[in-house]
């Protein structure tokens, strides 16, 4: 019998411009100046076509000894990154996110950041929302503030 299905979203307004938050999400190798101390290390495990970010992409991230590999899968520049997380395993099956940039009228950007999974333990699912849900709430936050330091002169 197939698991239960999670799923969350994240949303927040930023100042900055789509393209400032969508260079840092994407970016693996960013991900440790901006997302601490959560992300202590950040690299590529493969560079996707074209590089470094796009379709194909897998960035890890974290703090050793757990390192979390995750796929891009879908790219749309400075609009929309899917990605899929590949490892480490977790009771949540078939984790796969998408963060969507899009531009407002007060010239800054309305982030959505949503993520799903199966459950593929019983019962573990309400928990690994909880903890998903947070990695992306606090994510998002240091990302806008990050995005937002760089348009002071």
């Amino acid at each position: 019998m197939p698991g239960k299905t999670f799923s969350f979203e994240v949303n927040r307004t930023s100042r900055a411009p789509a393209d400032a938050l969508f260079r840092l999400e994407t970016d693996g190798g960013r991900w440790s100046e901006w997302a601490k101390p959560i992300i202590m290390q950040s690299g590529w495990d493969q560079q996707g076509d074209p590089a470094p970010g796009s379709i194909g992409a897998v960035r890890k991230v974290g703090m050793w000894p757990m390192l979390v590999r995750e796929k891009t899968v879908e790219y749309e520049q400075d609009r929309r990154h899917v990605y899929e997380l590949i490892g480490p395993k977790t009771p949540a099956k078939n984790y796969r996110a998408e963060a969507t940039f899009t531009p407002n009228a007060s010239g800054g950007t309305d982030l959505r950041w949503r993520g799903s999974f199966t459950e593929g333990v019983p019962g573990t699912g309400w928990l690994m929302a909880t903890i998903f849900r947070g990695a992306i709430t606090f994510f998002s936050a240091r990302m806008v503030r990050a995005a937002e330091r760089e348009l002071a002169p």
